[in-house]
């Protein structure tokens, strides 16, 4: 057992900890869950394994127990979790760190700004109109899941909705003024790979 200190935090991480800390379950009930909640949005789940690796690691780190292991008449075995009490704390202690302290990430859309002249100002334009219909659709759809959700969800379980909205709502702003200072020529530029 290595301890909570040697153990990499992570969102995924942090949702597997947070589930078995609910109630102690098997790793495809931690997926379902995930994607019930629309907690994919903001963990990345793309990977159906992803869970079952955070998980090894997690046990391997003694933050995670085996609770028991059963075998129903034609199913595959199925191993349930729970947290242990050095999980517990852990994942405390990552909450606290996650939401005092901004972390350096490196999202693609910034880079994407950070070498916009390898494209023609017009190819950049073009690319800019179809983010602004992307983000159009995204805003849209997180404001009717919302509307649905708010009739029968408290709104604690809602609050990284309204973050991801708020993102949303001022990337738009920001891409609509630059395509608009493209658009009218007040950003411009000769050089192009």
């Amino acid at each position: 057992m290595m301890g909570a200190m040697s153990t990499r935090r992570s969102p995924l991480a942090a949702a597997v900890l947070a589930l078995v800390c609910e109630s102690p379950m098997h790793a495809y009930r931690m997926q379902q869950l995930i994607k019930e909640r629309h907690q994919d949005d903001v963990v990345n789940v793309a990977q159906r394994n992803s869970v079952y690796q955070t998980i090894e690691r997690l046990l391997r780190d003694g933050l995670l127990a085996v609770r028991e292991t059963t075998r129903e008449e034609n199913r595959p075995e199925r191993t349930v979790y729970e947290a242990t009490e050095t999980g517990r704390e852990t994942l405390k202690q990552w909450m606290r760190t996650m939401l005092s302290t901004p972390a350096r990430e490196f999202p693609e859309f910034p880079a994407a700004l950070a070498f916009l002249p390898v494209l023609t100002p017009e190819e950049a334009l073009a690319a800019l109109r179809q983010r602004i219909a992307a983000l159009e659709a995204r805003l849209s759809a997180l404001d009717a899941e919302m509307a649905d959700s708010l009739s029968f969800v408290p709104r604690l379980f809602l609050v990284e909705s309204e973050y991801q909205r708020a993102q949303v709502a001022t990337e738009l702003e920001f891409v609509r003024g630059l395509a608009g200072d493209l658009s009218e020529g007040r950003l411009t530029w000769d050089f192009q790979i």
